[in-house]
């Protein structure tokens, strides 16, 4: 049997900001019959994940693309890999049987064919949505848990700062900390994300970073006292203006920089001077380096699902065909929460 394979394909490599007009939506055959002996399965994309740190993989040549492993370059034509929610249709892999549910790396595409040795693995739904598994049961949580409990080692009563609080990581540091104890400040994009921060989210504080012309003194009035904590999603002014209103001993999680992605002029440039006589910690990290805490990650995010202590923030679409909107949407700020869309 042979069907026809719709998927997204990079038209050009993208320097600055993407464009929907970067994309190209192709048709091409696909058996769903496989060699005896391959290894190899097909997966029907259920969900797949639209993330910032994409767009790192579309340019030409990037500092991800050279010291990441698993992040190489996206070649013009070819499909596009992300992370997807899956059901196998057919499997010559011994692991993997017609009718399982997997989660790993896919295509933006109706059907993706997975090689041997592939990352992908069978998820248990938990009882909750399979999308879930792509935000905050996914690698977007693994950051915000690894990144807040790891990395910064939260006590009891601290304060926080989160940029794109919103956003698919932000906002899920934001209720880790408040269920840890902590005072949470976080800033976004416009008034609707500023109120859901406080109002769905329970933020003490958060604010509209665009109305602010002056981030070092807004940080000043949120944090009389300083900051102790800084997960950092957006790099470049915030950073720096962070930073300088840490105490001491103060914490910065690096686990993105948006603002720097699209946009090659823009560096955080931190005083050096309060780093070193703060003896601040600036760590970056992916989540692929705390996969180790997975387990503990599924186990108590899962218990605060069930117990309605936290709350999933997701913005899904609808169609394959919606995705180069979707991406470039990201750079926009339109997203609340994790950007996902729902292929079939």
């Amino acid at each position: 049997m042979e069907v026809a394979n719709k998927h997204v394909t990079l038209k050009t490599h993208i320097e600055g900001a993407p464009k929907e007009s970067d994309f190209e939506l192709k048709t091409s055959p696909l058996a769903l019959s496989l060699d005896p002996g391959s290894g190899e399965m097909i997966v029907k994309n259920l969900y797949v994940s639209i993330d910032p740190h994409q767009l790192n993989q579309m340019k030409s040549c990037s500092l991800l693309q050279k010291t990441s492993t698993g992040f190489d370059g996206i070649a013009l034509g070819e499909e596009i890999e992300a992370y997807g929610v899956a059901k196998v249709v057919a499997s010559d892999n011994v692991d993997f049987e017609k009718g399982d549910v997997v989660m790993g790396v896919v295509t933006w595409a109706e059907y993706s064919k997975i090689r041997r040795n592939g990352m992908i693995r069978k998820i248990d739904p938990l009882g909750f949505p399979l999308s879930y598994h792509l935000g905050i049961l996914g690698y977007s949580g693994l950051t915000a848990y690894a990144g807040f409990f790891e990395i910064c080692k939260p006590k009891r009563g601290e304060k926080v700062f989160v940029s794109t609080a919103a956003g698919s990581v932000g906002n899920l540091v934001g209720q880790y900390a408040k269920l840890h104890g902590c005072y949470v400040v976080g800033c976004a994009g416009s008034k609707r994300k500023v109120q859901l921060l406080k109002e769905k989210l329970g933020f003490d504080e958060a604010f509209n970073y665009k109305e602010e012309t002056d981030l070092n003194s807004t940080l000043k009035r949120y944090f009389p006292d300083g900051i102790d904590i800084y997960f950092d999603n957006v790099g470049a002014e915030m950073q720096e203006a962070a930073v300088a209103n840490m105490n001491t001993f103060g914490r910065v999680a690096v686990s993105g920089v948006i603002s720097e992605y699209a946009d090659p002029g823009k560096r955080a440039a931190p005083n050096m001077l309060q780093v070193i006589f703060k003896r601040i910690k600036i760590h970056g990290f992916l989540a692929a380096d705390h996969v180790g805490l997975f387990q503990d990650f599924i186990s108590t995010t899962s218990h605060h699902l069930r117990n309605g202590e936290l709350c999933p923030l997701e913005d899904i679409s609808d169609s394959l065909d919606s995705i180069p909107f979707a991406f470039t949407g990201l750079f926009r700020g339109d997203n609340i929460g994790k950007k996902i869309v729902k292929i079939a």
